[in-house]
């Protein structure tokens, strides 16, 4: 159990940390992104609930490592037309809670986000509750972990080009 000091330290690392990695997206800037995963990291995004298994039913993505470094070498292609011009991007991180278990070591964390999308096509706004597992390397948090859960992952979704 963390005293109400370190608590509040972790919390406050845990903000700073969420709040640079949606500027990051937000801002395209996909190779500091990038940086922020452990080696072992697993990006998710679930498709028709929350709770599927990844291994047996339909995601949106479930990228591991490697396949999260080839998405970010695409989307620096620039031949993603469906973002070209690039939309823009403006999430907001709410509702952060540092959850009471621990996963080896990794500090589970959970989060609201509310992004709004700017596009050529329209202006959209995706919601999501976002988990994750944050693990110190070297002395910084890293993402072991993001699981992004769309309020409306049971609908078609036009397309996640950017991300989430």
């Amino acid at each position: 159990m963390l005293s109400r000091e370190s608590s509040a330290t972790l919390m406050s690392a845990v903000t700073a940390f969420l709040n640079r990695e949606a500027r990051l997206q937000d801002e395209h800037q996909y190779e500091a992104w990038e940086r922020l995963w452990t080696d072992d990291g697993v990006y998710w995004v679930p498709a028709n609930g929350a709770n599927i298994d990844p291994e047996r039913e339909m995601s949106i993505i479930y990228d591991n490592r490697s396949r999260i470094a080839l998405r970010v070498r695409q989307l620096m292609t620039g031949k993603h037309f469906t973002q070209t011009p690039q939309s823009n991007l403006r999430r907001l991180v709410s509702n952060i809670e540092l959850m009471d278990e621990q996963q080896g070591g990794d500090i589970v964390v959970a989060s609201n986000s509310l992004i709004f999308e700017s596009s050529l096509r329209d202006d959209t706004l995706w919601a999501a509750r976002n988990e994750y597992r944050l693990r110190r390397v070297d002395g910084d948090l890293r993402m072991a972990y993001k699981k992004v859960v769309l309020v409306n992952n049971d609908k078609a979704i036009y397309t996640l080009s950017f991300l989430v």
